[in-house]
């Protein structure tokens, strides 16, 4: 372990219609974190517009997303939160980056093979180098813990890649400048004074990969065509429980056991998401309602759901009627990033030897 210290950093991207993936994926888990370290919660807007968006979407979206960090419980008070283009910093270290990554590196990431599909000549030089700004968004607060999903551990990954490189390739300057942080365990891969921190992740539970509510092997997501397949953060309790309903099921009842899921997607998908809601497990789960048919379980989940959710969609719906409000905790969010992000900037300028004649 170094000196550095912890600090975390997650964002969730602005492209409108948040779902119960989101929330249980990300914004539910950052709540408990405001409470143990220093965190910082972003609406990464600058990655949103890898593909296009239309531009007064975007900044709606972008309320939206704040809106529901605020009413799931994440307080401006304890935790910061911002709009990522708001703090330039993010966008020149990227750049630099950029200059320290290899291209093996980002063609291996699998996210974007998937993103671009066949299309990917067409795809955004900002799709491509997605991961590069990902590193950027959380070096430049020396973040420390970054809670991911399946889906973000590679990007992590190079994350740690990255500032491992910058360590390494800047280390002498580091220390003639002295704005090293000590390493009390220095090795070959790892200097004996570090700029960047080696980035630990934060691993989402059994729980956080939200699958279709039609196709259990697939993710939950907005740009899916059936809305059915997902329950969105701003439908009402009356729809919350239809979208359950017609979820897609088996004709067998719950097994007794999480064994028993491993074969039964849908099964699996609506278990885990009553043990994310409910804060449990999803052996707990079974062992209350394992044998019973889903014509018993759909309920429960039901009102568990809209007993969970209701209050989060009215909130944002108060927040959304008021967007002054939403934008004041975002301008001091920012003032308070940029107070973060400034100084390490201005170092890394010094590091990698940009004149400044200022």
């Amino acid at each position: 372990m170094t000196a550095f210290q912890p600090r975390v950093f997650s964002g969730v991207q602005p492209t409108g219609n948040l779902h119960l993936g989101n929330y249980i994926g990300a914004i539910s888990r950052f709540v408990p974190l405001q409470d143990e370290m220093p965190s910082i919660f972003c609406v990464v807007d600058l990655h949103a517009i890898t593909a296009w968006q239309n531009p007064k979407e975007l900044s709606q979206a972008t309320r939206e997303v704040t809106a529901a960090y605020l009413a799931s419980g994440i307080d401006p008070k304890k935790a910061i939160i911002f709009n990522q283009s708001q703090v330039k910093e993010h966008a020149e270290l990227a750049w630099i980056f950029n200059c320290i990554a290899r291209m093996g590196w980002l063609n291996r990431m699998t996210q974007f093979k998937e993103k671009a599909g066949k299309n990917k000549e067409n795809a955004s030089v900002g799709l491509f180098a997605y991961p590069t700004l990902m590193a950027a968004d959380i070096l430049a607060y020396r973040g420390t813990h970054v809670p991911v999903g399946d889906d973000q551990k590679q990007h992590l990954e190079l994350t740690r890649d990255i500032a491992q490189k910058f360590n390494n390739d800047f280390s002498d300057r580091i220390q003639e400048l002295g704005v090293g942080v000590p390493n009390p365990t220095p090795s070959n891969e790892l200097p004996p004074e570090l700029f960047f921190p080696i980035t630990e992740p934060l691993i989402a539970g059994e729980a956080a990969r939200i699958m279709s509510l039609r196709d259990g092997t697939k993710k939950m997501s907005k740009s899916d065509p059936s809305d059915l397949s997902r329950i969105n953060l701003t439908d009402d309790a009356d729809m919350i429980a239809k979208k359950i309903r017609k979820a897609k099921t088996d004709p067998e009842p719950l097994p007794g056991d999480v064994e028993g899921l491993k074969t039964r997607p849908e099964a699996d998908n609506l278990v885990g998401i009553y043990a994310a809601l409910d804060g449990s497990n999803k052996q707990t789960v079974l062992k209350d309602f394992g044998g019973r048919q889903f014509s018993e379980f759909k309920p429960a989940l039901s009102d568990l759901a809209v007993a969970k959710l209701t209050p989060i969609t009215e909130e944002m719906r108060r927040l959304l009627e008021s967007p002054g409000e939403i934008d004041a905790i975002l301008k001091d969010g920012a003032e308070k990033a940029s107070e973060i992000a400034e100084p390490v900037l201005r170092d890394v300028r010094k590091i990698v030897g940009f004149l400044d004649v200022r």
